[in-house]
């Protein structure tokens, strides 16, 4: 999936056609306006190339591949234009779910260009956060090669075509950010498992495709974490994420004017996601989702096996201490 990525795809398409095992190439471009669709041509991978009329974001690209004919394969992998998995990336996944049929997706572990582990699985904290882990590497299985995760990062991961599709497919109105972890919690509530592959290496230029820390990032992470809770997670667990944002939400002008010098409003310097107008922008395009978020939640419903409160209380003790 790329979206304005003619400085760096070339260098991930480079990394996918050295891989180990033969493959299907399909990039989405998300109506790209920056030369992204002459580097795409010329590229000697000559990839298959699905351009959208519009950027649909991550979520909205993945979507889109998922409901094209052209993907019929076994495994359908996910990959960030600013990543460069490492040869032996796809056949060590493949492999991995091979042994491992009850898992439904294989992540890497990822890591930035000065060889820091960024991802190599994702954990749920006590709110309903989706947390990158990076060190399951050390609980790993040394004579299988796997972790036990709750969730992959979306931007190098292989899951199984067939049950990705049967639970539901990707949160398209999800835009950018979480839609990963509402799929694993999707394909959990199925009665799949997942595993993390630390020797499935990825090398990412983290934020390349957009801007972690800012305004966006954090509006898109806060509401989408609060739906895909309304989506996945027990009742009450929802509605008690919801309610604590809300009430933080009043809270925080009310905080800035009691300490010294103090102000209510968006007070300068403070985190984008502690910042009045922010939140309330988030709760207002949560309350207009809402009517189809519980539509959504009745459908998610439909197709589970096993009960929310069991993928909660499995997602909690996946996660290391603290």
């Amino acid at each position: 999936m790329t979206w304005r990525g003619k400085g760096h795809v070339s260098a991930c398409l480079d990394a996918v056609a050295a891989q180990t095992r033969p493959h299907r190439l399909l990039v989405v471009d998300n109506a790209s306006d920056d030369g992204t669709a002459a580097v795409l041509a010329a590229h000697p991978a000559k990839p298959a190339v699905l351009r959208l009329p519009a950027n649909t974001g991550y979520a909205g690209a993945l979507a889109a591949a998922d409901r094209n004919d052209a993907v019929d394969t076994e495994f359908t992998a996910w990959l960030n234009d600013d990543t460069e998995p490492a040869p032996d990336w796809l056949a060590t996944l493949e492999d991995a779910l091979d042994r491992h049929e009850h898992a439904a997706a294989a992540g890497s572990r990822m890591v930035g260009l000065d060889g820091a582990v960024l991802s190599a699985g994702v954990g749920l904290t006590a709110d309903g956060h989706g947390v990158d882990l990076t060190d399951v590497v050390a609980d790993a299985d040394l004579a299988d090669g796997v972790a036990p995760v709750f969730g992959f990062c979306g931007g190098a991961v292989l899951l199984r075509t067939a049950a990705l599709r049967r639970a539901g497919g990707v949160p398209a109105r999800f835009f950018c950010y979480y839609e990963d972890t509402d799929t694993a919690w999707r394909l959990r509530l199925a009665n799949h498992t997942i595993v993390s592959v630390p020797d499935a290496r990825v090398t990412h230029r983290h934020g390349a495709s957009s801007q972690p820390g800012s305004r966006r990032f954090h509006l898109w992470n806060e509401r989408n974490r609060l739906a895909m809770l309304v989506r996945c997670a027990p009742a009450a667990v929802a509605a008690r994420e919801v309610t604590r944002f809300a009430a933080i939400t009043a809270l925080l002008p009310l905080r800035a004017l009691t300490r010294p010098g103090g102000r209510s409003g968006d007070a300068r310097g403070r985190p984008w996601n502690f910042r009045v107008r922010l939140r309330l922008r988030v709760l207002a395009e949560l309350a207009a989702s809402l009517p189809q978020l519980l539509r959504e939640r009745k459908a998610v419903t439909d197709l589970a096996v096993v009960p929310r409160s069991a993928v909660w209380r499995a997602a909690r003790s996946m996660n290391p201490p603290g």
